[in-house]
């Protein structure tokens, strides 16, 4: 089994790796952009909260759709599986037209509404209106990626992120400097890069190399085949967006009590955050395809070897990262940008605000136990008790006990984490044991 889970998500974290690069390595080109950096960094980082909106509705159909063909196929049932992916696939089409719509026309107040002011808006502007013509693109790329590695593909998923990265990386010093285009360069290379990642993962799925194919016959929506689907994922696209949710607030907070610089610092913490997240993640993405396979096959052995394989691993990653940062504070923003004030006020917040990371670890295994198993509920419950019953609120009650409201803000992150690590652990106890009973039985 450990063999198998490393088998499946090496190439899967390496995935996730690369891909955070989609979104770090725009940020570090543009805060380098000499006189501007500082508040064109801040500018784009007001367009998180949009972007992680987009990469919420991907996760809403893949992350559902994907378990439930995996455990289709664990059950033998091909032709099931296929029609959750045609329909899966139609769906996050629908969704691409609709979001470029909407971020077409209301990007300006939504950013204005998201944190950005009336030094940074312009720049946010100049990065959404590209960014927003290429969400067909994220939709389909993060979207079908999940699909490929449900089917043990985990090198061909790889692949596609490798390609759009590699592009990306290529792209934006060519486009931001040489041509100028400054944060107008840095979504134009994204949105390329996407482009190609789109067109390599639905060449493979079309393909007779896949086990699960894309076949037009299957693409048309049917409700009883993608609500069970879209129930599956609302644990997942609960998360993502809620992220969302709560940069607005952490914005808006910190706008208020810091200025510009303490957004600034947000941009530069939320991107270590997707750092510290994203292999976790792609670690419990390997893990998923053998924790659904096996809860259909009903080898609830090999179902419970992987979820403690995972919960080691996943531990293990975010005790050392938490320990990076502790020790080194200043190593992440450094990376960002060469303001010595941006850099001095992010070291002095960072490991406040990653207090919590080193017991994260059980936070990721538990939900991908969760959605892997086919439990819903248990997967939006938990999901909802981290970012709105505890983080929402946190962030406008702790400055309220604080002498430094700012410093206060990111205290309510620590806080969150390890109250809603302590519930998820708890209810995951109860219902592990349930599910494991269902197929022992």
């Amino acid at each position: 089994m450990g063999g198998l889970l490393f088998k499946l998500a090496l190439p899967t974290v390496t995935a996730q790796l690369i891909n955070m690069l989609y979104n770090i390595v725009d940020r570090i080109f543009i805060g380098h952009i000499e006189e501007i950096g500082d508040l064109a960094l801040t500018g784009v980082g007001v367009c998180m909260p949009i972007i992680m909106i987009v990469s919420a509705f991907a996760a809403l159909v893949s992350s559902g759709g994907a378990p439930r063909a995996s455990i289709a196929m664990g059950e033998k049932n091909t032709e099931s599986a296929e029609k959750i992916l045609g329909n899966c696939f139609s769906l996050q089409i629908v969704i691409s037209v609709i979001l470029t719509a909407v971020l077409l026309i209301f990007n300006r107040p939504l950013l204005l509404a998201f944190g950005a002011s009336e030094n940074t808006i312009e720049y946010a502007c100049d990065y959404m209106n590209i960014y927003a013509l290429g969400t067909i693109f994220v939709q389909l790329t993060l979207g079908m990626n999940a699909f490929v590695t449900a089917q043990g593909y985990s090198k061909i998923a790889m692949l596609s992120v490798v390609i759009g990265a590699a592009t990306n990386i290529a792209l934006d010093p060519l486009l931001i400097y040489v041509f100028g285009m400054g944060v107008k360069g840095a979504a134009l290379a994204t949105v390329i890069s996407q482009s190609l990642s789109t067109a390599w993962v639905l060449s493979f799925l079309f393909s007779k190399k896949a086990m699960i194919r894309l076949k037009t016959g299957n693409m048309k929506i049917s409700a009883k085949i993608i609500l069970p689907c879209l129930g599956l994922g609302l644990a997942t696209f609960m998360m993502q967006a809620s992220e969302s949710v709560i940069s607005v607030c952490f914005n808006s907070s910190l706008l208020d009590y810091g200025g510009d610089i303490a957004v600034g610092a947000m941009t530069i913490l939320s991107s270590v955050m997707q750092f510290a997240m994203l292999p976790m993640n792609g670690i419990a993405q390997g893990a998923q395809p053998i924790l659904s396979y096996n809860f259909g096959a009903k080898n609830a052995a090999r179902v419970k070897k992987t979820y403690r394989l995972l919960l080691i691993s996943c531990l293990t990653y975010s005790v050392l990262l938490w320990s990076v940062i502790m020790i080194f504070p200043r190593l992440f923003p450094s990376i960002f940008t060469p303001d010595a004030a941006l850099i001095d006020f992010t070291a002095g917040v960072i490991r406040i605000y990653f207090g919590g990371l080193i017991i994260f670890g059980a936070q990721i295994a538990c939900q991908m136990t969760f959605v892997s198993l086919g439990k819903a509920l248990s997967s939006v419950t938990v999901a909802v008790v981290r970012k709105f019953v505890l983080l929402l609120p946190l962030i406008y009650i702790v400055p309220q006990f604080m002498t430094d409201k700012t410093l206060g803000v990111y205290t309510a992150e620590p806080i969150a984490d390890i109250i809603a690590v302590t519930f998820t652990i708890v209810l995951f106890i109860f219902q592990f044991k349930k599910a494991m009973k269902s197929i022992e039985n």
